[in-house]
């Protein structure tokens, strides 16, 4: 099984390179200031889009409240 499963999961999913351990002979690594960089990249996207869904939440929370005083 490929340790890089969550590289497959999330880091190629958002464009930031590839995987060669299927087949190839030659091995990609990322130095760990690169990696660092993308890992911290990606966690900015996340908290983006962690602070969305708490805005939708918030959004969705205030309809109904407005709904159930209507009624």
């Amino acid at each position: 099984m490929c340790w890089h499963g969550w590289m497959h999961a999330h880091v190629d999913h958002h464009g930031y390179g590839h995987c060669c351990c299927h087949g190839g002979r030659m091995r990609w690594t990322l130095s760990c200031k690169e990696e660092l960089v993308r890992l911290e990249g990606y966690l900015k996207d996340l908290k983006e889009e962690m602070r969305a869904v708490e805005e939708r939440i918030k959004e969705i929370k205030e309809l109904k409240g407005r709904d159930n005083q209507g009624a």
